[in-house]
């Protein structure tokens, strides 16, 4: 006997029985341990931070996460899964900074570096409970215990090794480069980072007068304007450039001249006197009066006889503006490379929190965005405003903090991205070339991330910025000495050797303690830590403590057979595990890997908390269970990284279409099985194979094949968008066909063979489904296969998820019969839309209707299947009809989408086409149904390019597809209706089955009471119908309404009882 399923229980708590059967029974670590050695499966956990709970995005990436190793480790793969933490950066920084109430750098250090430090340390792994309960309720297996942080002495060792490799590999320098700076942290920020944080602000559009200091008759006694949206930036002013091919103009304007660009000349003045013009090549050279003069002494006498001179560049531009532009190379990419290109030094006068320093004594301790209303007053006073105005556009501000950054000058590690790397095998190509070429090899899912979104990022990659000004990160392991020479360690026992002192720990406030001295030097540690990209991107190294440890398993397994993240780690994690594999070891990090799209809230903006715009995650998965959020998630196009708009009916919806009728399905085959098992009525044996010649059975087990089939070279692939669709599909193939056609075999008293096949069939079909199932919705796999395998064979693996991966059998395989069956389901399915379109209840039953068969094959299905079909459709006969135009008047006009779309010939000639297409006469259309083209010189159209309209008589309607055109005569007499208000009742004696509980192989006797003569009669008239769908032995009728259920059936009052 099977344990019966429970109808009151929902899919929660049957989820929640399933987690402590894992736990106690320690199937995660016997899936494992079950595996050989020698087939090993790399699998790559991208680190979340501990210091925020998990969302959607995560849920949807752990999925997938969990779906791909659970699928190999059933196809006999030894799949280990360590959960990594990301420790270090600026979240647990900013978190902590918010909760000590320190404003900036300069109060951390006044705190201490170790206090500072030592507090991130106690609150990194504040949420780390919440997400092994979240994760643990996904019914996702993953290994906490061996997993990684990024704050361990060996993570930390490891990183310094793979630092020093790209060091001695001569990509690692130190340079000067324009970062993207958030003064409210103190430190600069990745591209990555920046791009998160865009919004709308105002700024001041300032235009400023530079007066040329010429004698030059042309330029004499003239000035340039020059426009600026950062008046913070012009005590750093070196030059001014222009567009040497642009045209200028002097306007006079209340007896002064200005040179302006002449596209822009309007802008600025209403009624220009424009009393002279030039090139821009002809302004450049010349020298001109400079706002201040409090940069000249931080630069060379050399440099400085650069300054304060008008140069020619191409990036000028005339869109806004007056076609000449303020340059400061201390802020601003492309001021910064006109400074270097020209030697002309830089000039910062900003402290690490965005303030000015002495250096610009004035205005000493403001911030350079709040300095700019003072500075914009003093230069009015000086004359040298010609024109203040604001402007709203977008600018990048601090994704943690929400300041505005600013663009800087900062001297920082780099790691030189187009540097030339050499191989084992003695290639040498440059670090961007290596990662370029092995991208190719990456199975990138959805494929056009590969040559697109990744593909381009890499290829216009640019040096990498390792570093941050901070304090809670690993440092940079480069000790400097006075004169700029360099060590660079690669290990705690390296560094003893240098120091002769051993560390326990590698962060900040131990490390900076220690100095080295070699030949008369010493070398103090350089202040920086690594960006915590570059960690993350050290992970399958420094995971393993690699090369300290571990040293054969991490070369043996590397690449990663697989890793997922969402979308945007385009740019982020698996751009640097891309980096570094190639710097290290000129390979592509991982294999496969699947990018999947963004979760938005179900009106399509971001999830919100503030606007609680989405339900908690914790809260659904109480509601509807994990496992109907994974399939939800899995099925969308969100796994073709596209956005995801979440929606809890869309959850609802999987436990209504897939979850419920399987489930049921299991039901059914428990609840008879055990009714038949009592009553003797059963030779079959759970797991006891029978041969079946139903054509139904084999149907089942054919389709079972082709779906085990699909699954494995889709799972092989990686696209698990067509998987989900897919398996699906056949669920609706065993619930709403196999078992709904199926139910009479198993009711019936005698066993003639037929019900042990039946039997037989439906269970491996479970059981198997189970299996296929396993790694999409692991807990009601689990539960199932525990029911109907585990509790009544002790001997099977104690889990679903230790059990082989169905493999298709190809002597089970039937593709005629599949298809047989696909061209009978199109035909119900046309029959149950005409019944839809016309308002025609499937319950009321039709006198007839017409089949137009599309060849041979499709006859002989409907003549060898027409009881089943009339019987799916509630038609009591079937007519043939050889010529369609009998049945209906054809017509047809071009499918323009389809004509399009055969190219460009043929959507230039779309008229020609229309026209012949729309003359057709029924012979004509006839002919392109059975195969036949229209040629055309530049090509062919057949029947693909048509849209057919069928009309036919009075009281017919019709529906068609590629093999059969179906009318349906939907005229209704009396004897018809009665035929409905029977199957109507029946349906009201099955749901007070249902009310009563009723197993379903009770039998019962049916007790009415009606005024309804034409229910009556419908009653004597279909008295073996009834009771043979109701498992009835008797109707009997009742005096009154006492003790009965008052209902109605088609309209006809009646009052109905079910009794055992």
């Amino acid at each position: 006997m099977f344990r019966e399923v429970k109808k009151e229980e929902t899919f929660p708590q049957i989820e929640e029985r399933v987690l402590g059967l894992w736990d106690k029974d320690e199937s995660f670590k016997k899936s494992l341990d079950s595996r050989p050695e020698t087939e090993p499966y790399t699998f790559y956990d991208g680190p979340p931070f501990a210091t925020g709970l998990p969302h959607y995005g995560h849920l949807l990436a752990g999925t997938i996460k969990d779906i791909v190793p659970r699928y190999w480790t059933m196809k006999g793969k030894k799949v280990p899964r360590g959960f990594g933490w990301d420790c270090h950066g600026l979240p647990i920084e900013s978190l902590v900074q918010n909760e000590l109430g320190l404003a900036g750098v300069a109060e951390i250090q006044k705190l201490g570096v170790d206090k500072f430090n030592e507090t991130c340390r106690g609150k990194v792994l504040k949420y780390t409970s919440e997400w092994k309960k979240t994760v643990r309720r996904m019914g996702r297996w993953v290994d906490f215990d061996k997993g990684y942080k990024t704050m361990d002495k060996n993570f930390m060792e490891s990183v310094w090794w793979v630092f020093k490799q790209c060091f001695d590999k001569g990509l690692i320098y130190q340079g000067y480069r324009i970062q993207p700076y958030s003064p409210a942290l103190a430190t600069p920020l990745s591209n990555f980072e920046t791009n998160q944080g865009y919004k709308d602000r105002q700024d001041p559009s300032l235009t400023l007068i530079f007066p040329l200091n010429t004698d030059e008759a042309k330029f004499k006694d003239t000035s340039i304007l020059v426009w600026t949206t950062t008046p913070w930036t012009l005590y750093s002013n070196f030059c001014i450039v222009v567009g040497p091919d642009m045209d200028y103009n002097l306007v006079e304007q209340d007896g002064k001249k200005y040179w302006i660009a002449a596209s822009r000349t309007a802008a600025y003045f209403k009624n220009p006197n424009v009393v002279d013009t030039c090139k821009g090549s002809e302004l450049v050279g010349k020298d001109y009066e400079p706002l201040s003069r409090i940069s000249d002494a931080f630069v060379t006498p050399d440099q400085l006889s650069r300054h304060y001179k008008i140069y020619p560049a191409d990036y000028v531009s005339t869109e806004d503006g007056t076609g000449a532009v303020h340059t400061a190379p201390s802020f601003g990419e492309e001021d910064f490379q006109k400074g270097a290109e020209l030697d002309l030094g830089l000039f910062d006068p900003l402290d690490t929190e965005g303030k000015f320093t002495d250096k610009v004594p004035m205005w000493k301790g403001l911030g350079a965005k709040e300095a700019d209303k003072e500075i914009i007053r003093f230069f009015k006073e000086q004359g040298r405003v010609f024109k203040q105005d604001v402007i709203v556009h977008s600018y990048p501000h601090c994704w943690r903090t929400g300041v505005p950054l600013i663009y800087r000058a900062l001297k920082t590690w780099f790691l030189k991205i187009d540097a030339p790397v050499t191989s084992k095998d003695g290639i040498t190509k440059t670090l961007k070339e290596w990662m370029v070429d092995n991208n190719q090899t990456v199975n990138w899912v959805p494929a056009h991330i590969r040559d697109g979104r990744f593909g381009k990022w890499i290829a216009n990659a640019r040096d990498w910025n390792l570093s941050r000004n901070r304090f809670w990160g690993t440092p940079i392991p480069v000790w400097l000495s006075d004169d700029g020479d360099m060590i660079a360690v690669g290990s705690i026992e390296e560094l003893q050797q240098l120091t002769g002192v051993k560390l326990d720990d590698l962060h900040k406030h131990f490390v900076d303690k220690l100095t080295i001295e070699k030949d008369g030097k010493v070398y103090r540690r350089t202040p920086e830590v690594f960006d915590c990209w570059f960690e993350s991107g050290s992970m399958p190294y420094a995971s393993h403590h690699y090369p300290f440890e571990n040293k054969e398993l991490v070369e043996k397994s590397f690449p990663a057979d697989f890793i997922a993240e969402g979308l945007d780690q385009t740019r982020g994690w698996f751009y640097t595990l891309t980096v570094l594999s190639n710097a290290l070891f000129q390979k592509p990090a991982f294999k496969n890997v699947i990018v999947n799209g963004i979760i938005l809230a179900e009106d399509g903006s971001k999830m919100s908390k503030s606007k609680r715009n989405y339900p908690d995650p914790n809260d659904l998965i109480e509601r509807t269970g994990a496992d109907a959020i994974r399939l939800f998630m899995i099925n969308s196009a969100a796994l073709k990284a596209e956005d995801l708009r979440f929606s809890e009916e869309g959850v609802k919806g999987i436990v209504k279409q897939v979850m419920l009728p399987l489930w049921n399905a299991v039901a059914f085959f428990v609840s008879n099985h055990n009714a038949d098992a009592a009553k003797g009525q059963l030779t079959w044996k759970p797991g006891q194979e029978v041969k079946s010649d139903n054509e139904l059975d084999r149907w089942m087990l054919a389709t079972l094949q082709d779906l085990a089939a699909k699954v494995e070279v889709e799972m092989k692939a990686y696209r698990l968008y067509n998987v989900v669709p897919a398996v699906i599909a056949a669920v609706d193939d065993l619930t709403n066909w196999y078992v709904r056609r199926s139910r009479r075999r198993f009711w019936k008293s005698e066993n003639d063979g037929d019900k042990n096949a039946a039997y037989a069939t439906m269970y491996k079909v479970l059981v198997d489904f189970s299996k296929i199932l396993a790694p999409f919705l692991p807990l009601l796999a689990e539960e199932i296969y525990q029911i109907l395998v585990r509790e009544v064979d002790e001997g099977a693996p104690v889990s679903v998820h230790l059990c082989e991966f169905p493999s298709a059998d190809k002597s089970l395989m039937d593709e005629k019969l599949v298809e047989r069956i696909a061209m009978v389901r199109g035909m119900v399915e046309m029959g149950r839309v005409i019944r839809a379109t016309n308002n025609v209840k499937n319950r009321m039953p039709i006198a007839s209707m017409t089949v137009v068969a599309h060849g041979a094959v499709e006859k002989n299905v409907a003549e060898t299947m027409k009881d089943l079909i009339l019987e799916e459709l509630n038609v009591r006969e079937m007519k043939f009809l050889e010529d369609e135009t009998k049945l209906v008047k054809l017509s047809a006009k071009p499918n323009f989408l389809a004509i399009k779309a055969k190219g460009p010939d043929y959507a230039k000639n779309m008229k020609v086409i229309s026209a012949k297409l729309n003359s057709l006469s029924v012979d004509e259309i006839k002919a392109l149904q059975n195969g036949e083209t229209i040629k055309f010189d530049f090509g062919e159209v057949g029947a693909d390019c048509l849209m057919l309209n069928r009309i036919v008589a009075d009281g017919m309607a019709v529906e068609a597809n590629q093999h059969f055109t179906v009318a349906l005569d939907l005229k209704i007499t009396d004897e018809l209706r009665r035929a409905c208000v029977a199957r109507e009742l029946v349906n009201r004696i099955q749901n007070r089955r249902k009310d009563q509980n009723f197993a379903i192989s009770d039998r019962i006797s049916i007790e009415l009471y009606s005024e309804s003569e034409v229910l009556k009669q419908a009653v004597k008239e279909n008295e073996s119908y009834i009771k043979g769908e109701t498992q009835a032995d008797a109707i009997v009728w009742k005096d009154s309404t006492a003790g009965l259920q008052e209902s109605d059936a088609d309209g006809e009052k009646v009052a109905v009882e079910a009794v055992r």
